[in-house]
């Protein structure tokens, strides 16, 4: 499958009558590409895919959602917005190899950060070398796999918040407050939910609408340890909404999963969305949505007061490492 061929897939959509819009741009320009099915009165629930680059089987996952859902007329008293694909930059690096990339700067910067091959099929960063499910400001640069420096994978950025993806997608939930979301990942059958510091009253919450999911799927329930700066993260910790990573595909299966896996993906999937958007109904008037006191998250993070905050944490956080390293050398 090549990037344009991931996008048809997605645009095809049009042809049975759903309607797109942009949830945000990409460091490149890209659009984000996002629809809504069914009522904008009532309880809204959020579906992300794609957040890594090599995980776009996710979009395709929702593309099949969307159109199960549209084609059904089966999304009422209520609506769910679709986020296909957060990181079209990193995916296109995957399907369409480093020759994508126009700045001769850049793929060359790409290529020594991934250990000087020319093979991205595993990359899950955006064009900055940015892991974007840890750049969230969310316990930032706490994750047990984080790292501190441009890295195909799990690099948490300078600064939270920095990248152009991860502010489009902040602003978009800010904007549209769903009572719940879901983010789509490869692999492992498996959902995540809760996170640090987060209240003994919503974690019964989070734990029971979690069980429904579970039972659903068949993927086991799972309370997220040792992890932090992810979309899920952030939505729990900062807007206090229940908020789910589903981790689709075996285990056992290699990055990127191929396109024979996703029937199986479909199938256990396609009614998620409905009995997500059904469990934020019976919960509305336990879930409170805080709206953080913040300006618009790419005028924000220009203030350079708040970039030296973030960058003496970052330097505190690796003089700690160093030191550590020291001890056990």
């Amino acid at each position: 499958m090549t990037y344009q061929e991931l996008i048809n897939q997605i645009l095809q959509l049009q042809e049975e009558g759903v309607e797109f819009f942009n949830a945000g741009k990409s460091v490149l320009g890209k659009n984000i590409l996002a629809t809504h099915l069914g009522d904008y009165s009532g309880a809204q629930i959020l579906i992300q895919a794609g957040i890594h680059a090599r995980e776009y089987i996710t979009s395709l996952l929702l593309v099949e959602q969307v159109r199960y859902l549209h084609n059904n007329d089966l999304v009422k008293n209520g609506g769910i917005y679709f986020i296909f694909l957060v990181n079209p930059d990193g995916a296109e690096i995957v399907l369409d190899g480093i020759n994508s990339v126009d700045c001769e700067i850049t793929r060359n910067y790409l290529i020594m950060a991934n250990n000087n091959s020319q093979n991205f099929s595993q990359y899950k960063a955006n064009i900055n070398l940015v892991d974007l499910n840890t750049n969230f400001d969310a316990d930032w640069g706490g994750g047990a796999q984080n790292v501190f420096c441009p890295n195909t994978e799990n690099f948490v950025g300078f600064y939270p918040n920095s990248e152009r993806e991860v502010q489009s997608l902040i602003n978009f939930t800010l904007r549209t407050k769903p009572l719940l979301t879901i983010s789509y990942h490869t692999k492992g059958n498996v959902i995540y939910y809760g996170f640090e510091n987060e209240s003994s009253e919503n974690i019964a919450r989070d734990q029971s609408i979690g069980e429904t999911l579970s039972e659903l799927t068949g993927y086991p329930l799972i309370f997220t340890e040792n992890s932090t700066g992810g979309y899920k993260d952030w939505c729990i910790d900062t807007l206090k909404i229940p908020a789910y990573t589903i981790e689709v595909g075996d285990a056992n299966l290699t990055h990127p999963l191929g396109v024979e896996t996703l029937p199986e993906i479909f199938e256990r999937n396609k009614d998620v969305p409905l009995v997500a958007l059904d469990e934020a109904k019976k919960y509305a008037e336990e879930i409170d949505f805080t709206l953080p006191n913040v300006q618009k998250l790419t005028k924000e993070k220009n203030n350079e007061s708040i970039k030296k905050g973030y960058i003496t944490r970052l330097q505190s956080k690796l003089d700690r490492r160093s030191t550590n390293r020291r001890r056990h050398s």
